[in-house]
């Protein structure tokens, strides 16, 4: 008896491939059909297989996910490795930047320095924006409630925005670096040339009053230059892209349509605005 059972699974063993062939060619026919009759048949069939090809594709499936578990664990190997060695060249830079920065200090002590004051911020939110032909500004959620006051720069993480021109309670006007009545004094990052970043209602601005032989090439980066005293220097402004007309057109990191939060920056120098107050979160920004 076990033999004789033996012997029939055997067979099944041998014959179940070609028969589930057989089948799945049949079905690929019977698919092309629209005869109602072999409709019903068809579908009766698939309900007979179905428990078959769930029990047959159960294998399958869990080989599918251990492969995918396994590439899933070789990547996060390789980018643990990738991070481990960004994290060793970090810990490098960090060291380099203490160290300089220890020097900068002794520096700064026997050549008696005067400090510049220090920065806070208020976190804010563009609340409306104002985009016509002729104006360029933006309306936050703060106002003279929460320490803001007219003059103060305003910033995303990308770089500068613009500076605040009107203060209400709870509530301020920001004059976006693309507004024609917008001048900010600038400064070219590597070579320190100065000049003046000036909007046009457009989304690339102009570099005005920048000195005859100024050293100033595309690609290079500008930064605020702090000159006047209202805005804090080193700010991230944008990338010189060309030169038009004899003008020098700039390229801003900070696209305001994009720009949800913002952080006005409480900065002044003595005799120009209130000295800086715990406005919010102090701390480097840059």
């Amino acid at each position: 008896m076990l033999k004789s059972a033996h012997n029939f699974l055997g067979a099944l063993q041998r014959f179940a491939l070609p028969l589930f062939v057989g089948l799945a060619i049949g079905l690929m026919v019977l698919s092309r059909i629209d005869n109602p009759t072999v409709v019903n048949v068809r579908a009766e069939l698939v309900d007979v297989l179905a428990p078959v090809i769930d029990v047959m594709s159960r294998p399958t499936a869990a080989i599918e996910n251990t492969v995918s578990q396994i590439e899933h664990f070789i990547d996060v190997y390789e980018e643990n490795a990738v991070l481990r060695a960004e994290n060793e060249r970090l810990l490098h830079w960090q060291s380099v930047a203490r160290q300089l920065d220890a020097e900068n200090r002794q520096y700064s002590a026997l050549l008696s320095t005067v400090v510049e004051p220090r920065e806070a911020f208020v976190t804010v939110r563009i609340i409306g924006m104002s985009s016509g032909a002729f104006v360029k500004t933006a309306i936050v959620n703060a106002g003279r409630n929460d320490g803001i006051q007219v003059g103060q720069a305003v910033t995303s993480a990308e770089g500068i925005l613009g500076r605040v021109i009107e203060v209400g309670s709870r509530s301020a006007r920001v004059l976006l670096l693309t507004d024609l009545n917008s001048r900010v004094p600038v400064m070219v990052q590597q070579s320190r040339a100065p000049a003046v970043l000036a909007g046009d209602n457009s989304d690339v601005v102009s570099l005005v009053f920048a000195a005859d032989g100024a050293a100033i090439a595309v690609g290079d980066r500008l930064v605020t230059s702090g000159e006047g005293g209202l805005l804090p220097p080193g700010l991230p402004v944008g990338v010189v892209t060309g030169r038009e007309g004899g003008v020098w057109r700039v390229r801003l990191f900070a696209d305001p349509a994009r720009v949800e939060y913002a952080r006005v920056l409480d900065y002044a120098l003595p005799g120009l605005l209130p000295a800086a107050r715990e406005a919010g979160a102090a701390g480097e920004l840059w």
